[in-house]
């Protein structure tokens, strides 16, 4: 399966890609890593760019790993749909004081307009 994870520096992105790298490694997926724009996330780009290499050598995957600009929603939709990926694995997914689960805007945008199926990783 070809697998686009997205990440943008959040925990919850951190923790879907070592999840998805480790699904990978078991299921002999093709997986893409791309790093988006997040100014909510307490991580930069660069500090991103280089826990997702990390990860991927300790998860012994040959992954591509990639930085893109620009609306992070838009760019994960338009790259899964351009490059035919099967799935986008993104992180997300918060449970309110009520039980209800609640998502950030890069998620709730790729949920909304992907034609490619989604993964949700909480």
């Amino acid at each position: 399966m070809k697998v686009l994870c997205g990440i943008g520096g959040s925990d919850d992105s951190i923790r879907a890609l070592k999840r998805t790298a480790d699904r990978a490694r078991v299921a002999d997926d093709d997986l893409t890593v791309v790093v988006v724009e997040n100014p909510d996330a307490p991580r930069s780009t660069e500090s991103v760019l280089d826990q997702a290499r990390e990860t991927i050598a300790e998860a012994g995957l040959d992954a591509e790993v990639r930085a893109v600009e620009g609306d992070p929603g838009s760019q994960l939709v338009t790259i899964a749909e351009r490059e035919e990926f099967d799935e986008i694995v993104l992180g997300g997914g918060q449970t309110s004081p009520m039980g209800k689960i609640t998502i950030g805007p890069i998620a709730e945008f790729v949920l909304l307009n992907a034609t490619t199926s989604v993964t949700l990783v909480r």
